[in-house]
């Protein structure tokens, strides 16, 4: 019990003082063989990243408060159907099929562009998130939090028994953060919108109505 009054004491801590600790800010990434792929070349691993955990329980707090600014914002649009709760892959694509069968019945053609956002979540720009965070009026007490939390990141690779020397993180959101897809979303929300669109993180759809 004493253990979790500890971490409600550090928690309470970090939302009164804005402060996310460095210590928590170091990641370990892993390579993960993908099945069936040649050992020997790079593109054959897909990296995964180990956060700290206690910093990860903190996250979860810090994901419902951004949420909720979110949701009382009504800051994401109809057709963001990435990380969102009640939304899925499944149902966009029935939306897709209904359009489709809808211009069908109306002898009408329907023409779709998939884009792919390559390296969505490592390419953020962090200044331009805080930004637009402050634009879309979130509380400063948390737009300093997340400015905490992205600033003065390191990781280190490991592969077998190598590791590699700790370097920076000049750009991006975490990989394996829980705000990351959330924040990905953010910097998307002002982003010119045609009226039939679909939207996760990394992708977008556009078709004609």
């Amino acid at each position: 019990m004493w253990a979790v009054l500890l971490l409600v004491q550090i928690f309470n801590a970090i939302l009164r003082t804005h402060h996310f600790p460095p210590v928590w800010k170091h990641a370990r990434v892993i390579s993960i063989l993908k099945p069936g792929k040649d050992l020997v070349q790079p593109s054959s691993y897909r990296p995964i990243t180990l956060l700290h955990t206690i910093g990860k329980l903190f996250e979860k707090i810090l994901l419902t408060r951004i949420l909720c600014e979110v949701g009382e914002r009504g800051l994401l649009r109809d057709e963001q159907f990435g990380f969102r709760s009640r939304h899925s892959t499944s149902l966009q694509l029935a939306r897709l099929v209904e359009r489709i069968t809808r211009n069908f019945g109306e002898r009408r053609l329907t023409a779709a562009v998939f884009l792919d956002v390559a390296k969505a979540f490592d390419t953020v720009w962090i200044e331009g998130l805080l930004y637009k965070l402050t634009v879309l009026n979130f509380p400063s007490y948390l737009v300093h939090i997340i400015s905490s939390y992205l600033r003065g990141r390191t990781f280190e690779a490991s592969f077998l028994t190598a590791t590699s020397s700790r370097r920076g993180m000049r750009a991006g959101v975490v990989q394996g953060g829980l705000i990351s897809p959330s924040s990905s979303v953010c910097m998307s929300t002002t982003c010119p919108n045609p009226r039939t669109t679909s939207s996760w993180p990394s992708t977008r759809t556009i078709w004609p109505s």
